[in-house]
């Protein structure tokens, strides 16, 4: 399936970009990462620590077990702050 993939912050700076379609078989978040890990280098860098990762599906705020079933897009964000 293609699926949308939004990158914040530090991600995007590391990645060099802010959105990517990607053509995945995941079944979940976790299983997402672990094909964006597998890509090169610098996607095993940027996701290399998923505690400092929060995601989103189709904008509402998962845990890495989250189902991709009929998710038209992924984002990707460090933990949030209030003040």
């Amino acid at each position: 399936m293609k699926i949308d993939v939004h990158y914040f912050a530090w991600l995007r700076e590391r990645l060099g970009t802010g959105r990517e379609t990607v053509e995945t078989e995941a079944g979940t978040v976790a299983e997402l990462i672990d094909e964006l890990r597998a890509r090169d280098e610098g996607y095993a860098h940027a996701f290399s620590d998923t505690g400092a990762l929060r995601a989103a599906v189709d904008q509402d705020l998962v845990e890495f077990d989250a189902s991709l079933d009929g998710a038209r897009e992924v984002a990707f964000f460090p933990p949030m702050t209030g003040g």
